[in-house]
């Protein structure tokens, strides 16, 4: 045997001898530790796969209920959206915001109020945001431009996006409350924003047509 064979040899011996005593020592906590990893990743397929049919069940709750309202089942469609709030957050929150927004269809403005509120004092900000929105179109033509401020407050900003729609409702409630100054400084902001919607530029425009001669009467007086 040469030399190199020889000392390669006790090598692998010294090795195998080192491997097993690291074994004796923490052969059990190896064992444990793997152990605990093929749980831990279990649990997580599992939890995960438990979400998905969650969101699949919370989804056909919702098309079924928007399937029955679209062919004019309304009592049907009312039972099944409340029975969709019970699933999935998301699917949840789209019910919530159907019912508030079929109150309001209805004709049940107060009731319609009352819903978007519950969903405005959610943890969501998005979502409370939207049924903030929502609420103040349907209070427009009753509640005053202060209350109407304080209902949007934080939501008329460069970053929001909801500004332009904040700056429709605000600029409509001064205009009603004839402050044509206030109203006609909003619907600008309004119009001067490049990425308004073409609709709200549309009714702005229109009503900047309906303020112009009564500002210029106003200011002239």
């Amino acid at each position: 045997m040469s030399d190199e064979s020889l000392f390669r040899e006790v090598d692998e011996d010294v090795r195998r001898d080192q491997l097993s005593k690291l074994w004796k020592r923490y052969g059990n906590a190896i064992i444990a530790v793997s152990i605990g990893v093929i749980a831990a990743v279990s649990g997580i397929k599992g939890y995960e796969y438990f979400q998905l049919k969650q969101s699949e069940t919370a989804a056909r709750a919702y098309f079924a209920a928007a399937k029955l309202e679209n062919e004019g089942n309304s009592a049907e469609a009312a039972k099944a959206f409340a029975a969709a709030k019970g699933g999935h957050q998301g699917f949840a929150a789209l019910a919530s915001l159907r019912e508030a927004a079929n109150l309001a269809a209805a004709g049940d403005v107060e009731g319609a109020v009352k819903a978007y509120d519950s969903l405005a004092s959610g943890s969501d900000p998005l979502l409370a945001e939207t049924a903030r929105v929502r609420a103040a179109w349907l209070l427009v033509d009753t509640a005053s431009p202060a209350d109407l401020e304080t209902r949007l407050n934080g939501l008329n900003t460069p970053q929001n996006a909801w500004r332009n729609g904040v700056r429709e409702i605000l600029g409509l409630a001064y205009y009603k409350a004839g402050d044509l100054a206030k109203a006609d400084a909003l619907l600008n902001e309004l119009m001067a924003d490049p990425e308004a919607p073409a609709s709200a530029r549309s009714r702005a425009q229109i009503l900047l047509q309906v303020l112009a001669p009564r500002l210029g009467a106003k200011n002239a007086g």
